[in-house]
């Protein structure tokens, strides 16, 4: 399942989307407040500012026989982006997270991390964090890599693939196939993992090409130290590599032009 080849940047990486989020104990003075303080201490680097109002489904509340719909209160989710909108900043009473959809190589997200954690927590002075995420989502696209003529069995190892590992199988017959899991990979790190052809949308629109997602969300929860972050992210990112390459074949790895750092 795990990989221990070096480290590698890939010149035609296939990632659609990386997500850290680091959620904590509600902090109250986030949804009463706007955040002027946070937002001059990330405003040369995420210079667009936008407050969306997340709104959820009612539910059911009270004893049996007297149940009643409630509504929960609509959250303030404050966005900052960056003047191209490739990176992006959310921040609400629950958690702070970083996004981007054009990932190079982990030191540059790491650097921003860094920005945005170290503004926060000046700002918020954080008891805890209760979970540590970091999301990595790619579509991988055999027309972009010039792999068309190559099926599924041929990059992704079979473990991630279900029926789509046998050779007599119409690929193209399925309209859905995928596998899920969620694995402990040691030192308090978890994984949920989703491997399998799909259609990415972007603004709305459905990509025409379907793609092989392999989206891997590795998390470490529990009461942890705010100086425990950097570290344990540090580790999350390296076993997210080492799962992905050994996710991969060979043939899919080189058609990705890695570099050894």
């Amino acid at each position: 399942m795990f990989s221990d080849e070096p480290r590698c940047i890939y010149g035609s990486n296939q990632l659609a989307d990386v997500i850290c989020q680091l959620r904590f104990p509600e902090i109250l003075k986030i949804e009463a407040t706007a955040p002027v303080d946070f937002q001059e201490a990330v405003r040369n680097t995420f210079p667009k500012y936008t407050l969306r109002k997340e709104t959820y489904s009612p539910k059911l509340v009270g004893p049996p026989g007297n149940m009643q719909l409630e509504n929960p209160p609509a959250t303030n989710n404050y966005q900052f982006t960056t003047a191209d909108g490739s990176w992006r900043i959310n921040l609400t009473s629950k958690f702070i997270s970083l996004s981007c959809n054009h990932y190079t190589r982990w030191e540059e997200f790491a650097q921003k991390l860094d920005l945005l954690l170290s503004a926060f927590i000046c700002v918020y002075q954080p008891v805890l964090f209760e979970r540590i995420g970091l999301r990595y989502i790619n579509a991988i696209s055999r027309q972009d890599l010039q792999l068309s003529d190559y099926r599924y069995s041929d990059l992704i190892q079979p473990i991630y693939l279900g029926p789509l590992n046998f050779e007599g199988l119409n690929e193209r017959a399925f309209s859905h196939c995928g596998t899920d899991f969620e694995v402990n990979l040691g030192n308090n790190i978890k994984a949920k993992v989703h491997a399998g052809p799909g259609l990415l949308k972007r603004n709305g629109t459905a990509d025409p090409e379907a793609k092989f997602i392999f989206d891997q969300d590795l998390y470490v929860g529990g009461d942890i130290p705010v100086n425990h972050a950097a570290a344990i992210l540090d580790a999350v990112h390296n076993k997210a590599t080492s799962l992905f390459r050994g996710a991969i074949t060979d043939l899919l790895h080189n058609a990705m032009e890695p570099t050894n750092i």
